[in-house]
């Protein structure tokens, strides 16, 4: 059977409408639900996400299809399947993801699609020099997941491309800008809190007061 329609055929047995409802109602009733949580989401594909690991090679028309479902737990697979196979995404790779960050968008995706491609910056320095074009991008999704690509990294995160990426995102008025911003200096300061002390004092006049907030937590 056809892989796509094989977990479409195992997602249905699982749906549940009132779990559904509720699960699309806390997105903002943007995307539409089977009503499967989590845990039970990824057993569902586990074993097949196993396998396909084995196989070495990343099946972008299978994930095509999945992103194509109107139902959110098919995005979910996406993420879950590219960061289980990450070591065979190549900076090639990212226009694909690029067009999963941009269609049917929000924060429950970005936050996770972004981590691959931090995990192909460690590998490849072609990402440092992109990663500030996102930035300066008018799609808001886009300059997100600039901001969060080094997300846990913790002592291999570039700081200089950091600081950059930030600077190049101050003065907006998006929410989900500016949680970003905080939230990957909050992250950081695990690391780093003197470097985060240093950065939010330098450039506090700039930044918006979520974003100092969020991004001294734990300093």
């Amino acid at each position: 059977m056809d892989k796509y329609l094989d977990i479409k055929r195992k997602f249905e047995l699982k749906e549940n409408k009132e779990h559904a409802a509720t699960m699309s109602k806390y997105m903002r009733n943007l995307f539409d639900f089977y009503g499967i949580p989590a845990p039970e989401r990824k057993e569902v594909y586990n074993d097949f996400i196993k396998a396909e690991k084995k196989a070495k090679v990343i099946d972008w028309d299978f994930l095509d299809k999945c992103y194509d479902d109107r139902h959110r737990e098919f995005q979910y697979l996406v993420f879950d399947y590219l960061l289980a196979l990450k070591k065979y995404v190549s900076f090639e790779d990212i226009p694909k993801i690029k067009y999963y960050i941009t269609t049917k968008p929000w924060w429950d995706t970005i936050d996770f699609l972004c981590k691959v491609i931090g995990d192909v910056g460690l590998r490849d320095t072609r990402v440092k020099a992109l990663m500030p074009d996102w930035s300066k991008n008018e799609n808001i999704w886009l300059k997100r997941s600039a901001i969060e690509h080094q997300l846990g990294l913790k002592d291999k995160t570039d700081t200089e491309l950091l600081e950059q990426i930030i600077v190049n995102c101050f003065g907006s008025n998006e929410f989900f800008v500016n949680k970003a911003i905080g939230w990957a200096l909050r992250d950081y300061s695990k690391t780093d809190p003197e470097f985060v002390k240093g950065f939010i004092n330098k450039y506090k006049d700039k930044m918006d007061s979520l974003s100092i907030k969020e991004g001294s937590k734990y300093i």
